[in-house]
């Protein structure tokens, strides 16, 4: 070898030594001073006051208010589009009660309102055929504000409210998974992102739906549902009682090989059991894809058949259609311009149940792999409706009018960019949002903004008994006034992090979060989350130690609402503190297609069920006891009587006696009651009681609340 070469060899690993040797004592002494690493400098760091990672309607409202206060900020979407579902498919805003929408997030629908008010924003029909469709639940042409919208328009419009306020924004860069969170004590000094860029700030919210700032902080949370027992509620955990919306009405087959245990399940079912009622798991409610449609034929596309299309992961859908279930399975819901936002509905829908428990943890390439499997059962699923052979021909024929509309979503073929998160990880803090919350039991003195929706859990899992397949964690109940959430339930504990606020995946129970999961109530919580964070900065304290009086005081200069002040509806009917022997409607065996409801007060339990006033001679609810002691009873039926209730009722009672048939008139009002004596009659010990109400010949709705059995005197 040459000498010069030999000696510049040697020269470069003497400095590569000494350099090391440098880096090592640099090191030690940097974490003896508890000093976090030195930063970049230059174009590879950016700084601002407050920082806030996640482009959705969230994080859009905490960085246009954070610029309102007077700090500098920076908005950081790991993908190329802002507005999360909002401008990814959900057109149709769950709300609950828009009375208590305020701030930012009615700012956002009034600007919605004014684009839709000019006649150029409509290609195909107007805004008033719109309105006489919702007949004024979500279009109202005497309020500014509009409720329903198209995917591109919504995003345009939060990009001209960030415009307007010259908001920086970072597209393209994901949270570095492995080190992206750098800490010194309870406080977060920086993130690193995937590309090397290093964002430092004072104070950090976290606008994702699947909390990863939050989860690299180190903050407390839980994923999946807990157990009724964690914090004494009733709607948690396993629910298979309350599975009956979205249900399957006719028995089918599991089995890859009809009758065959053997022969495996159908993809999707799982090979388990549910669980016992109540108990917690770490499943989370299925996701799907917001699509929008269209009927118009010139603004369509058609429905593609993805090239991983696997026949037998539809076999269960063309099972339940061939033994009767002839329901259109999803809920278009119509948007301007003749198009729509698509939901779930039903047996087997676009709800992917099942295939997204790894999916809130996950690193970058599992999730990417979660979400092109959900893409590709969606593809298959719309293509096995519109075209194949075994699925009935009106079937067919319904989603071969309805197609992708082609001026939506036109970077991604039509679908949508964001898949419908419903649920991944939930902050635990001081204050965890639950079910008592949701029905006003407790009351939180922190106010920030409001929640109004029922609690809502789409289904969780896919199981098996007694040879048919049934869905289960499906649970809707309201029948609750407005409610406000705790400063406390988005912001962390002191001890684990001091600069953060945690708008979506904020701490809440599973059930909780059902009810609090809505757009317009993240808009709003990322709006109060940024005021939060200016104000901490102002008063040079940790996040936990603002003053909430001024932080209330800035809230509602800013329009946001913080209090509900409307009527309150007649409570419910404790079960339990009924006399005698009560059966509720989640004790009644139901044959055909009722559903859940809580539109009117009064009704015992958690709601009531209707027939929907469809598929008459098809609907019964049969109440079944065993008396414990001899005697007269009186037997009460309990209902909501209203003016589109069924005015002859078949309500049949079968004892060892034989069988007692009776008529009720539904719509005829109660008399200051709560229910309706049917009749008395004579049971003995260990005899068995049944009560059917059915929907036979029946001229409106039909009513199944609850039964109840008085005993009035002992045996003759």
């Amino acid at each position: 070898m040459p000498l010069g070469r030999t000696l510049l060899i040697m020269i470069s690993f003497i400095l590569f030594t000494i350099s090391l040797l440098g880096s090592v004592f640099l090191g030690a002494a940097t974490l003896l001073a508890e000093t976090v690493p030195l930063e970049p400098q230059g174009p590879e760091l950016q700084e601002a006051d407050i920082v806030v990672y996640g482009g959705t309607s969230a994080g859009v409202t905490a960085a246009i208010q954070a610029q309102r206060m007077g700090r500098s900020v920076v908005l950081i979407e790991p993908g190329q589009h802002f507005g999360g579902l909002t401008s990814g498919g959900l057109g149709a805003t769950d709300i609950g009660n828009k009375r208590v929408i305020g701030g930012l997030s009615r700012a956002f629908y009034r600007n919605l309102g004014r684009y839709y008010s000019r006649p150029s924003a409509w290609s195909h029909g107007t805004l008033q055929d719109l309105q006489a469709r919702y007949r004024n639940r979500m279009v109202d042409t005497d309020q500014p504000e509009i409720w329903v919208f198209e995917p591109h328009v919504a995003e345009r419009t939060f990009r001209q409210m960030l415009d307007s306020e010259k908001v920086p924004m970072i597209f393209g860069e994901r949270l570095d998974l492995n080190a992206g969170v750098r800490k010194r004590g309870p406080q977060i000094i920086s993130l690193r992102l995937e590309s090397g860029l290093m964002v430092q700030g004072k104070m950090f919210i976290d606008a994702t739906y699947e909390g990863d700032l939050m989860a690299g902080a180190g903050v407390s949370y839980h994923v999946g549902r807990e157990a009724n027992a964690t914090y004494g509620e009733s709607l948690n955990g396993v629910q298979t009682r309350q599975a009956v919306a979205h249900q399957f009405i006719r028995r089918v087959d599991p089995y890859i090989k009809k009758g065959d245990p053997a022969s495996g399940l159908l993809p999707g079912i799982g090979a388990r059991g549910p669980g016992a009622e109540g108990a917690g798991d770490a499943k989370i409610q299925a996701y799907c894809y917001r699509m929008c449609t269209t009927d118009v034929p010139e603004n369509q596309r058609d429905w593609q058949k993805p090239k991983q299309y696997d026949p037998q992961r539809y076999e269960l859908l063309l099972r339940n259609l061939e033994a009767g279930d002839h329901r259109i399975p999803w809920n278009p819901i119509g948007l301007p311009n003749h198009k729509t936002d698509t939901n779930n509905n039903f047996a087997i829908s676009t709800d992917n149940i099942g295939m997204n428990y790894d999916y809130p943890e996950a690193d970058y390439a599992t999730r990417a792999a979660i979400v092109q499997e959900h893409l590709t059962y969606q593809q298959g699923l719309m293509w096995t409706l519109a075209y194949h052979p075994r699925v009935p021909a009106e079937v067919r024929r319904h989603f071969q009018k309805f197609k992708p509309a082609r001026d939506e979503f036109v970077d991604h073929d039509g679908w949508p960019h964001q898949l419908y998160v419903r649920e991944a990880r939930r902050m635990i803090s001081d204050v965890v949002m639950t079910q008592h919350h949701c029905q006003g039991k407790q009351v939180v003195e922190d106010a920030i903004g409001m929640a109004a929706y029922g609690m809502d859990s789409h289904n969780v899992q896919r199981y098996v008994r007694n040879g048919r397949v049934l869905n289960e964690g499906d649970v809707q109940v309201g029948g609750f006034v407005p409610y406000p959430i705790s400063y406390r339930a988005i912001r962390p504990k002191k001890a684990e992090c001091t600069n953060l606020l945690v708008p979506v995946c904020l701490s809440a129970s599973h059930i909780a979060y059902g009810s609090i999961r809505m757009e317009p109530v993240f808009m709003i919580l990322g709006q109060s989350a940024a005021t939060a964070a200016a104000q901490a900065l102002a008063q040079a304290v940790p996040i936990q130690d603002i003053d909430y009086a001024r932080l209330r005081k800035r809230l509602l200069a800013d329009g946001q609402i913080l209090a509900w002040k409307g009527p309150r509806p007649k409570p419910p009917l404790d079960p339990h503190s009924l006399p005698g022997i009560v059966l509720d409607d989640l004790d009644g065996q139901r044959i055909g297609n009722w559903k859940s409801s809580r539109s009117f007060g009064g009704y015992v339990g958690q709601a009531y069920l209707h027939d929907g006033n469809h598929d008459k001679g098809a609907a019964r609810v049969r109440y079944t006891t065993t008396v414990g002691q001899t005697g007269t009873y009186e037997i009460r039926l309990y209902f909501i009587p209203a003016s589109n209730r069924a005015t002859a009722v078949p309500v049949t009672i079968n004892t060892s006696q034989g069988a007692t048939k009776l008529v009720v008139n539904q719509k005829k009002p109660l008399a200051g009651k709560a229910y309706r004596t049917l009749t008395r009659i004579s049971l003995k010990a260990g005899e068995q009681f049944n009560l059917v109400i059915s929907n036979e010949g029946t001229d409106g709705y039909v009513i199944a609340d609850a039964v109840q059995l008085v005993k009035i005197s002992a045996a003759p």
